[in-house]
């Protein structure tokens, strides 16, 4: 499938939110894509955050889409990547999200490939950045055959906002890092 992209607007917030949160929350039968900690059952993110991301400077979510074969091209949302700027030439990766219907199709590939693009063209970056849940073995697989290397820092878990579940003393956010060339 291939996919069109744009920027998201403010006025996107709610259908970004029904799609991350979809996509967050979607079972999966191949072990290690979602946790067993019931944290994806319970993922939640508020039309405000999203509006905040979608309001900083150096920061854009873009949306992965197909239209309608008809006269009103009306949108069909796929999926979604943050992107933005930090400091130095490091681009940053965050919330990609796949409509689950598209999930295992390639729609991931293509969205993450296109949020690397962007900030390479748009910013110049010669490196970007994401990170992963640490018990999300497959996805960091997943990231590591697309170049993804993990620098062996770690951001913690807010477990501050799940108290009702127990959690792994060693939960956290493994980060990771990849070179670009100025040719991509």
């Amino acid at each position: 499938m291939q996919l069109q992209f744009r920027t998201a607007a403010t006025e996107d917030a709610p259908q970004l939110q029904t799609l991350i949160e979809s996509a967050f929350r979607a079972q999966d039968t191949r072990p290690g894509w979602i946790d067993n900690l019931g944290l994806s059952a319970t993922f939640s993110i508020s039309t405000e955050e999203i509006k905040t991301v979608l309001t900083k400077p150096d920061s854009e979510m873009l949306l992965a889409f197909t239209t309608d074969n008809n006269e009103t091209n009306h949108e069909n949302l796929v999926g979604t990547i943050s992107v933005s700027k930090r400091a130095g030439d490091i681009g940053r990766l965050a919330l990609l999200a796949v409509n689950p219907a598209h999930a295992g199709g390639g729609s991931g590939r293509q969205i993450l490939d296109y949020g690397e693009d962007y900030c390479i063209r748009v910013w110049g970056v010669e490196r970007l950045s994401l990170n992963a849940l640490s018990d999300r073995v497959q996805l960091m697989a997943w990231y590591a055959r697309r170049g993804y290397v993990e620098t062996g820092e770690t951001a913690p878990f807010p477990r501050e906002k799940y108290p009702e579940l127990e959690l792994p003393d060693g939960l956290c956010f493994v980060e990771f890092e990849k070179g670009v060339s100025k040719g991509v």
